[in-house]
């Protein structure tokens, strides 16, 4: 939208606290997708993704109305960190809160890498393949270790970005990455798969 251009997130979050609705719809639209795939990596399946969405919009709307958002720079952050607590909630409601079983049409095909690829089809082959087994091994991680993998390599968060937003300490964070990439690497030698990109 014209109206809203060159105004922040975050400035849109408080023109909606202050009635202007036209300012949630166009933040929506900024932040879903982004916010959607978070989800859907997280829990990996696409009705209970859509569930999560919805409810995390719902709670920040009611967190707007009722005040409870102050402009700090961070609201995908913000946003973010309802999303994770929404999805914590619904684990814990299932008694399942760390470990999440891998579903079969769900294999992270939606992250692509293609664009680091090189332009030789020998090399894209062999960096698909590489791609998809990496993405294969992620499936196999835990749930706080597979969300710490994708929000460092993924969207690029600093370790106090992911303390932040999974409302842990840093040392957690780092702890998770830690196992995660000891569980990729032992995954990799059983299974003899090279991880290394070739350029």
């Amino acid at each position: 939208m014209k109206k809203f251009e060159g105004v922040t997130d975050e400035q849109l979050a408080l023109l909606y606290v202050g009635g202007d609705n036209k300012a949630f719809d166009e933040l929506l639209s900024r932040t879903q997708e982004k916010l959607f795939t978070y989800i859907m990596f997280v829990v990996r399946d696409h009705d209970l993704a859509d569930d999560i969405f919805q409810e995390t919009f719902v709670k920040a709307i009611s967190k707007l109305q009722q005040g409870q958002y102050t402009d700090s720079g961070k609201f995908q952050f913000w946003i973010t960190r309802i999303a994770h607590n929404v999805i914590m909630d619904y684990y814990r409601a299932q008694r399942n809160e760390h470990i999440i079983e891998p579903t079969a049409d769900n294999d992270l095909s939606n992250i692509k890498g293609a664009s680091i690829l090189d332009s030789y089809r020998e090399t894209e082959l062999v960096n698909e393949q590489i791609l998809c087994d990496v993405k294969k091994m992620m499936n196999a991680l835990p749930a706080p270790q597979r969300e710490v993998v994708y929000m460092r390599f993924f969207q690029q968060l600093s370790f106090k970005e992911i303390a932040d937003v999974t409302g842990v300490s840093i040392n957690t964070s780092l702890g998770r990455m830690r196992y995660a990439l000891i569980n990729l690497r032992r995954m990799a030698k059983e299974h003899k798969i090279e991880l290394a990109l070739q350029f």
